[in-house]
């Protein structure tokens, strides 16, 4: 029985050829079926050329699970959770391999509810009667079904939702990026609804094409790399804001009026304090990576802040245990409860349009006072061989003196003055660090390099 190197902690990814092929794909649709037993589920793909064969390779195992499929065709990762919550059916399937390189592709699994299905809620199952490959002969009688069908109007209705059109008075200009991936056909969408409203706002339209071959690079806004073709047309159009999407758009990155690149962590804080005025005393949670502005937001908006460790099964179950109306991480995955707790790059951005609309202030006045309040380093990565070595290090030379102590992901630290987060990624052999201040930028770089230091020490 090979062992199938695909099975990540949260979802399925791996190299093409060896790692993940359409038998190992017809195996885990096979899997699935058998294990969740589900009668209907949704499949779709993101624009990947090889999206199209594995997903119909997943969808021939599982109707010879005895699964009936419906198959949304090229669709980004919440196109998949709201259909399956949308449907009231069994489960979905996403085809994606969201940022990683040509050479990649995965799934992402969810059940009923659009519930994941990570490492601990069923992953591994899957994973186990995959690689057992031990499956009873196909009784055609008892085959599934397969139908191509489309929710994009009702997913498009259920985005703007969350927006008041008429709120949009003033002219308004957005670029919006979809890195050639997949979110282009949804925007297109949405112009339709802000035209049909009359609502004067402009859409520019950067590497919008759907091409698998993805001619201007990988779509990943979160290397500094990838953000220049969003910023250079918010500065030629002289746009009010910059959206760029990953290739499953499951993640939207936002720059200001000054084509300046927006970190995640203070979006969480704008978000969080929009849903608080619309429902006070709600709770809000986030990660432990960067916490003291949207504890701060938060707590003064009436709201109560809930810390969740780093992730998004982590963030959904805790969103559920605790009826949370948004969450929101550093890395730019925010999260809805009215849209089954699951993750959207979609709403995030509409959400920040029409705060430009009714504050009549830029993304920049509006985020300026709290990035100089708690100004942060970002997320720096480290490639180590010892990470749990480095980690023990670090523990030892900080504890003891810390105002907080926390393990919830990794460790962090909380001084009078600044904290920091340090945490392997659950993905990826990394270190990855995250330091924060009270309005002292240069007392971040003093710590990274104190903490560097500390870390060539373990070595």
């Amino acid at each position: 029985m090979a062992a199938l190197t695909c099975f990540k902690a949260y979802d399925i990814r791996g190299e093409l050829g060896t790692e993940l092929n359409e038998d190992i794909a017809y195996r885990i649709g096979r899997a699935y079926g058998e294990f969740i037993k589900p009668k209907t589920i949704v499949v779709g793909g993101d624009v990947r050329l090889t999206s199209e064969p594995l997903k119909l390779a997943l969808a021939n195992g599982l109707r010879d699970a005895g699964t009936d499929v419906l198959d949304i065709g090229m669709s980004g990762t919440e196109e998949i959770y709201f259909a399956t919550f949308h449907l009231g059916i069994d489960g979905g399937i996403e085809v994606t391999a969201s940022h990683n390189p040509m050479n990649y592709n995965g799934m992402k699994l969810v059940r009923e509810g659009a519930r994941p299905i990570s490492g601990d809620t069923g992953l591994r199952d899957v994973q186990r009667l995959a690689e057992a490959n031990d499956f009873a002969p196909v009784e055609a009688s008892k085959r599934g079904t397969y139908k191509q069908i489309s929710v994009l109007d009702a997913y498009v209705d259920h985005l703007m939702s969350y927006i008041n059109l008429a709120n949009f008075t003033q002219p308004i200009k957005l670029v919006i990026n979809s890195g050639n991936g997949a979110a282009g056909h949804v925007i297109d969408e949405i112009e339709k609804r802000f035209q049909q409203a009359n609502a004067p706002v402009s859409f520019i339209k950067v590497h919008h094409a759907a091409d698998g071959n993805f001619p201007n690079g990988i779509p990943n806004p979160l290397l500094p790399e990838c953000r220049k073709d969003t910023a250079d047309a918010v500065r030629e159009h002289k746009a009010d804001l910059g959206i760029a999407f990953d290739g499953d758009f499951d993640r939207c990155f936002l720059f200001d009026e000054n084509a300046e690149f927006i970190e995640g962590y203070y979006i969480v804080g704008l978000l969080a304090e929009a849903f608080l005025k619309k429902e006070p005393g709600a709770k809000i949670i986030h990660d432990p990576r960067l916490t003291w502005n949207t504890i701060d937001v938060v707590t003064k908006a009436g709201g109560i802040p809930v810390m969740s460790k780093t992730g998004h099964a982590f963030i959904k179950e805790r969103m559920r245990e605790e009826d949370a109306v948004y969450g929101g991480e550093m890395s730019a995955h925010h999260y809805f409860r009215d849209f089954a707790y699951c993750d959207s790059g979609m709403i995030p951005w509409l959400l920040v349009a029409e705060l430009l609309a009714v504050k009549s202030l830029s993304l920049s006045q509006m985020v300026s006072e709290r990035m100089k309040a708690f100004p942060c380093s970002g997320e720096i990565n480290y490639k180590v061989v010892n990470a749990l070595n480095i980690i023990t290090t670090i523990k030892q030379s900080y504890k003891s003196y810390a105002e907080k102590f926390d393990e919830t992901d990794g460790v962090s630290f909380e001084f009078n003055n600044w904290r920091m987060n340090l945490r392997t990624s659950n993905t990826e052999p990394l270190l990855r660090l995250n330091i924060e201040s009270k309005s002292n930028s240069d007392l971040i770089f003093q710590k990274v390099k104190e903490i560097e230091l500390l870390m060539k020490g373990s070595v």
